[in-house]
């Protein structure tokens, strides 16, 4: 027999240990390395091409579980095509985070009591670099833990010098074809951060607040409306109001029509500011009178704009006051309105307080209140952009296919609905924008935006930097030698083949890339884009610092191995679903791995040395050996077509079946008896079957459990030409293996000895003690399948004496289970009590009658009717004859039982 190297217990860290050092140093995953390996599938023609690109992690902190989910997902495809002969690549890469990384270093040097601006520009980025190298190096080592397949020669980072050199070609780009433009416009501002915001940065929480009614004096103090010599304006922004320009009525609303043209006194400074007529106004809204304060709302700003009035900023860069707020100035925000409330309370002005609750925008990065704020930026003109995608969606061969299919109407709709994108932040840690100014002779400022600085002397470079999503959307061709056309994986690997991310990214990313792809590559930037949901705990909550929930995938692996973690991750919710996280998940995990272990160690113990797990002999096979290669040819099939179609969870399921129940518990089962007999013909036709339904079991396993597979197939596959199982050939479907009598056959013997194995439970009787068995048959062709088989029937049934007929004589006092096409009898009178089994009975036919009430029901349906696929309807209709058969055969039995009995 063969000498083999596994342990008796599976351990996933010896088994896992040195493993991916070993791929790295036969760089299996470079697609180039793949050429020399496997010269023979580019003899003829140059393959299909498969690539991926990783979405890029950000260098904030370690990868969580999150991150886990999607790069499994991403290796399963990579593996599967790989194995499949097709040019894979999966390239690695990471992002700079601009604002994210930029705030976790200004916190770490914030407890030293150094801020950025201590240090000054350069230092401070060299700063974040060094902190991009250490979260660099956990990312990558985490990534290697999980066994991923990355071609780490290509890897990317998104400030590296290449994709700096994509970036500002898109830039001056989209500016001299008109689509990026700056200008004053108010933006969303993180006054932590000290940066703009686009919109979907923006997290709106409720917080507490209040409706102040403030009392806004008319400047002719003679002048009365209504009995009073002031308006009433509510405002949930005090601190705001000296910025106050205007107040503004609907000129629809008549209650209002002599206000407009008079003037009143902003509150504690004393400015005068004039009523106009306006529509933006809502006329039923309190008192239908608003203060319009341009630099400090975007609907206000807009009002302004149609009114030509002035902008006053009130706020400073990090929301404190400025000098248009008096003698508040200088304090911050929140201080500021409690201070200007309590003068407007003790001068007069304050009418009353009305605490409300209300949705307050919050920076999603540093959690802090948003300040609408008016201020200088660059800006994406989204509308041309957005139409070219959203065109390119109606052509099939340009189409981005979403998995699931309902994401794609949430990208239209935003899509349809994009606001201008403001692209500029205050930060330092990013890609600089290519814009220089300088004044002229007259004072006038100059601007230039071009590749390199301009010529001359006096230019002074934009001090901010892109949004990080500006290069982030560049991602799957800026990575692959873009903006050189003719750069060689470019052209190779372009466009990638799916992009698989969180849902949520959804506006973040995923529209970016498509509308970026578009514009600049006159193409999708990928076919298929899987979106899978959020992973949280076994209670269902997100994960978050706030509530300890968080879990590092090196914990987990450090208990379980990488090999349990990605088949729970890859196999555990459905397409676009969240997935809750848990231990006793990761148990279950485990053990199907551990009995891949063990069923692998059996059969490898059982072979001979020079057994190799080639295509079996099919001359003088057995029923079983049939059946479980035909059974093996579905997996091969379901699992490559549900592949392709991103059902993962229907994937493990396939396969968890086929190992454990149809290899293990069964065919392993019915083999034993020949491995340990002395037919030596027979002997070796089941060791060839056995090894070769678990070659191509541990390929199919292979690239959601690498390592686990790759260790056991290294055992008895070893190759100068494969030196890894991930370069093995994948299965494919084998026609003249499907054998569709050797399934039913199977079936119908399986389904007999389960029967009596039950029967024997039920009324107690071991294995070890022989019975009369009498099958009543109601299909001829049954009585062949029972006969020819008998040695398994004998092996796993123990009968003192087998009787199979369509007419048997059978014994009053028995039990019996009915089964597909045929009756079981055992006489136990002594064992069992008549009333105990007629009982038994009667819970079987309640079992029955509810599957023909539900099957019935299913085929009435006009709606199933129609829509269904024919087969399937037919599979149904067989299944409600099968139930009606087994009904019948069960009510039958009772009333015979009953009438002995009585």
């Amino acid at each position: 027999m063969r000498e083999i190297n596994m342990s008796t217990k599976y351990d996933p860290q010896e088994v896992e240990q040195g493993a991916y050092e070993k791929w790295q140093k036969a760089e299996i995953f470079n697609p180039d390395v793949d050429r020399k390996i496997n010269p023979k599938k580019y003899v003829d023609q140059q393959p299909e091409s498969y690539s991926i690109v990783i979405p890029p992690p950000n260098v904030t902190g370690k990868l969580h579980l999150g991150h886990a989910w999607d790069s499994t997902l991403q290796d399963i495809l990579i593996r599967q095509k790989r194995m499949q002969g097709y040019d894979t690549l999966w390239l690695p890469g990471m992002d700079h985070a601009g604002i994210a990384t930029q705030a976790k270093v200004e916190a770490r040097l914030a407890q030293d009591g150094i801020s950025r601006y201590d240090l000054g520009r350069e230092a401070f980025v060299d700063k974040v670099w060094q902190w991009k190298d250490e979260y660099a190096s956990i990312i990558k080592s985490q990534w290697e833990q999980m066994g991923l397949s990355l071609d780490f020669s290509r890897e990317r980072f998104t400030l590296d010098k290449g994709l700096n050199q994509a970036v500002r070609k898109v830039f001056v780009d989209l500016y001299n074809r008109g689509l990026i433009y700056r200008g004053e416009y108010i933006i969303n501002w993180d006054p932590k951060a000290r940066t703009a915001l686009s919109d979907i940065e923006v997290v709106h929480k409720d917080d507490k607040g209040a409706f102040y009614h403030v009392k806004y004096f008319f400047s002719d103090q003679d002048y009365y409306f209504n009995g009073k010599n002031y308006i009433e304006i509510a405002t949930t922004r005090p601190e705001t109001m000296f910025g106050d320009t205007a107040v503004a009525v609907n000129p629809s609303d008549d209650r209002y029509k002599e206000l407009v043209g008079k003037k009143v006194v902003v509150p504690l400074v004393d400015r005068e500011i004039e009523i106009i007529a306006d529509p933006y106004v809502d006329i039923d809204f309190g008192t239908g009178m608003v203060k319009i304060t341009p630099a400090h709302d975007p609907n206000d700003f807009k009002v302004g704009n149609r009114h030509d009035l002035p902008r006053i900023n009130t706020m400073n860069e990090d929301a404190s006051l400025n000098e248009n707020a008096g003698k508040y100035q200088g304090l911050d925000r929140f201080k500021a309105r409690k201070e200007i409330v309590k003068d407007l309370q003790e001068q007069g002005y304050m009418l009353k307080i009305e605490p409300i609750v209300h949705s307050v925008g919050h920076s999603e990065r540093t959690d802090v209140q948003v300040e609408a704020r008016l201020s200088t930026q660059w800006f994406v003109k989204m509308k041309p952009l957005a139409q070219q995608a959203l065109a390119m969606q109606k052509i099939p061969e340009e189409h981005v296919d979403f998995w699931p299919k309902r994401f794609e109407e949430t990208y239209q709709q935003w899509m349809e609905n994009v606001h201008d994108w403001v692209i500029s932040r205050q930060l330092w840690w990013g890609h600089r924008i290519p814009a220089w100014y300088k004044k002229d002779s007259s004072g006038k400022e100059e601007t230039y935006v071009g590749l390199t600085a301009p010529k001359g002397e006096g230019w002074q470079q934009d001090s901010d930097v892109l949004d990080t999503w500006f290069s982030s959307a560049l991602w799957p061709f800026s990575t692959l030698g873009w903006p050189d056309q003719n750069a060689s994986d470019f052209k190779r690997f372009y466009p990638t083949s799916t992009m698989i991310s969180g849902y949520d990214l959804i506006f973040f990313w995923i529209s970016r890339m498509i509308f970026q792809g578009r514009q600049f590559t006159k193409t999708r930037p990928f076919k298929d884009v899987l979106l899978h949901g959020l992973i949280r705990d076994s209670q269902g909550r997100k994960m978050s610092k706030s509530l300890g929930n968080g879990i590092d995938p090196r914990d987990v692996i450090k208990k379980y191995g990488a090999d349990a973690l990605r088949w729970f991750l890859a196999t555990g919710s459905t397409l676009g679903q969240d997935l809750n996280f848990s231990y006793d998940k990761m148990d279950a995990s485990w053990n199907f791995i551990n009995k891949i272990w063990n069923v692998s160690r059996y059969v490898l113990m059982n072979l001979e040395a020079d057994t190799k797990p080639v295509f079996p002999d099919l001359k003088n096979l057995t029923l079983a050996d049939k059946w479980i290669l035909s059974r093996l040819n579905k997996a091969v099939g379901s699992v490559t077509e549900n592949t392709k179609k991103f059902e993962f969870s229907e994937i493990g399921r396939q396969l968890y079946n086929f190992l454990w129940s149809d290899f293990a518990d069964w065919y392993i089962e019915m083999t034993k008896e020949t491995l340990n007999g002395d037919d030596q013909e027979a002997k070796r036709a089941s060791q060839q079957v056995l090894a070769y339904v678990l070659d191509q079991t541990l390929k199919l396993l292979h690239p959601i459990i690498p390592f686990v597979t790759d260790r056991i197939w290294q055992q008895f596959a070893k190759s100068k030409v494969e030196p890894s199982l991930t370069l093995a050939d994948y299965p494919v479907v084998v026609e003249k293996l499907n054998d569709p009598h050797a399934e039913e056959a199977f079936s119908a013997l399986r389904e007999l000895i389960v029967a009596i194995r039950n029967i024997r439970a039920e009324a107690k009787a071991p294995i070890s003690m022989a019975v009369d068995i009498i099958v009543k048959i109601d299909r001829p062709e049954l009585k062949n399948i029972f006969e020819d088989n008998l040695d398994y029937i004998e092996r796993f049934t123990h009968p003192k004496s087998f009787i199979v007929s369509q007419s048997p004589a059978i014994p009053t006092l028995s039990m019996s289970q009915t089964i597909t096409g045929a009756t079981v009898h055992i006489p136990l009178s002594d064992l069992v009590d008549i009333d105990q089994e007629i009982e038994r009975l009667n819970k079987e036919t309640d079992h029955f009658q509810s599957e023909v009430k539900r099957s019935m029901k299913k085929l009435s349906s006009e709606k199933f009717i129609a829509k269904a696929p024919s087969q399937v309807v037919e599979k149904e209709r067989a299944k409600l004859t099968d139930w009606q058969a087994k009904l019948d055969a069960t009510k039958q039995r009772v009333e015979e039982l009953k009438k002995n009995r009585d």
